[in-house]
């Protein structure tokens, strides 16, 4: 049926000035986030350009153009005419159902040299990390591509300079917020506990107490609800920069999801390929955890680094050489940086998954009967950002949370019945 609909095409195949074109069509396939086009094996711009299976091809639709993975097919299920886009492509070349797209053989990418070269165990400098992420962060490079750059990274292969360059190179590609204050607080727990919502705690207290914390979360990685997945359950999370900034200005601090705001796209990208990779990188961690908290504007940053047989941070001295990473790369790239190492050895709240844990965070901030620990993490957490070394906050930390200080502004932007 798909075959036959799209046969009656006129204005296909390569016309007599050379441009191939082929119109374009919505194949509805989930190809999670990576941008590929579906061409028939036997359609003529195949034919003609010599395309086979992950071709890196350049899609061409008015104004806008995309890369993507060429996947040949041989059933009938798609037109010889016709190019098939995924969701991703879908989404990114902004074409409508039979539109005609102009198909041309990628443009080669001289970044790649400088994978090879980290692949056979060459160091890489400032030049060599931006060409990789503008490349990357651009689209240009397919999932093989990606896989190849996060494995030649993995384990110890970045040492500290190259850490700090490719620290730098990710800051470069997104956007980056100016808050117009001297001292704009974070935080970053490493993880891999389940439980984990200290944030939701944090920055609601921090906040109240005069200073300024924009937080970025991300979704649930290892575990059934990341920070974000339960910060939805009362609120929206996916605000754009504009949004994040008025919510800043009114309230002090904001907890948002990532990647609906472009402060470090290649490290969004990096990160989708690295979940099914499933490996573990210091100097990438580094890299996508200090570039964030940069982009975002921070000044100090507190680190928490839970130590535990099941946490990413298995041991006492994994943990010190990581906390010394993060500060040095930290001091290059202007961010003061303070460390926390905790017990990891148990989950941090009683309850599993988004809607829970909110209960949990709920609990505390109203000073029910709410677990013990994450309330006692989240305080102890809430004092370790230095302003001039110290925080000024610390005194009066308690008084807000007890007095429903923290609660105020936490609750204020929840919509519907739970304002």
């Amino acid at each position: 049926m798909t075959a036959h609909l799209h046969e009656t095409g006129t204005g296909t195949g390569t016309g007599e000035d050379g441009v191939n074109t082929l119109q374009a069509w919505r194949t509805g396939i989930d190809t999670h986030q990576e941008p590929v086009v579906y061409m028939r094996r036997d359609c003529p711009v195949c034919r003609s350009e010599g395309f086979t299976t992950q071709a890196r091809v350049q899609l061409t639709a008015g104004r806008r153009s995309i890369v993507a993975t060429l996947s040949v097919v041989d059933g009938d299920w798609l037109a010889e005419n016709v190019a098939g886009l995924s969701e991703s492509a879908w989404a990114s070349l902004g074409a409508q159902p039979g539109q005609l797209v102009t198909v041309t053989h990628a443009p080669p990418l001289d970044s790649l040299s400088h994978v090879r070269a980290k692949v056979y165990g060459n160091a890489l400098g400032d030049a060599e990390f931006s060409a990789i992420i503008s490349d990357v962060a651009a689209g240009h490079y397919s999932d093989l591509h990606l896989a190849t750059f996060i494995t030649a990274c993995a384990g110890d292969r970045l040492d500290l300079a190259e850490t700090v360059s490719l620290t730098n190179a990710m800051i470069g590609v997104g956007d980056r917020i100016d808050w117009g204050r001297p001292l704009v607080v974070d935080k970053h727990c490493v993880g891999g506990l389940p439980g984990n919502r200290t944030t939701l705690l944090v920055v609601p207290i921090v906040a109240a107490c005069g200073l300024t914390m924009p937080k970025t979360s991300s979704r649930a990685i290892t575990s059934p609800a990341g920070t974000a997945d339960t910060m939805e359950v009362l609120a929206p999370v996916n605000l754009d920069v504009p949004s994040m900034r008025r919510v800043v200005e009114r309230t002090g601090g904001c907890i948002v999801w990532g990647g609906s705001v472009r402060l470090s796209p290649a490290d969004d990208i990096l990160i989708r390929v690295e979940r099914p990779l499933d490996l573990d990188s210091e100097g990438q961690l580094v890299a996508s955890v200090l570039s964030k908290k940069a982009a975002a504007g921070s000044t100090h940053v507190l680190i928490d680094l839970p130590v535990g047989a099941t946490a990413k941070v298995r041991s006492a001295q994994a943990a010190a050489a990581l906390g010394r990473r993060l500060q040095e790369v930290g001091s290059a790239i202007g961010l003061h940086v303070a460390l926390r190492v905790t017990d990891g050895e148990q989950p941090v709240g009683r309850r599993i998954g988004p809607a829970l844990e909110a209960r949990d965070v709920l609990a505390v901030l109203q000073d029910a009967r709410g677990p013990g620990r994450p309330a006692g993490a989240s305080v102890a957490a809430g004092g370790g950002h230095p302003r001039n070394g110290r925080c000024s906050a610390r005194r009066r930390r308690p008084d807000a949370r007890h007095a429903g200080a923290g609660r105020r502004p936490r609750l204020g932007h929840v919509p519907g019945d739970l304002r």
